[in-house]
């Protein structure tokens, strides 16, 4: 894969054992500014929770590049309250249709 070819990408969240309802509050309106900060670059990002409330996905496309700068971030701001991965998705990049 190209460093330059946009793909689409899978970032899976899940609330960690020991994370307190506290924590969750505080990194909330960090992430919101984090996926805010890629929608006003015109960029699409679908996200939302599974239906056991403890964890989530988001599917955005970007660059290899592109996407381990967005984890660093959410690294950064979901260390210790989160387990958090993510994937390269081979598959038909949708958003990108949908976008235009």
């Amino acid at each position: 894969m190209s460093q330059q070819e946009t793909k689409p990408w899978i970032l899976v969240s899940q609330i960690r054992d020991d994370t307190k309802p506290l924590d969750l509050e505080m990194i909330a309106p960090q992430v919101t500014e984090l996926v805010d900060e890629w929608q006003v670059q015109g960029r699409v990002m679908w996200s939302g929770g599974f239906d056991e409330g403890y964890s989530s996905m988001a599917v955005f496309e970007a660059t290899e590049v592109e996407a381990k700068e967005f984890f660093k971030k959410y690294e950064q701001i979901c260390s210790g309250v989160l387990n958090y991965y993510l994937y390269q998705w081979d598959a038909m990049p949708i958003l990108s249709v949908l976008s235009k």
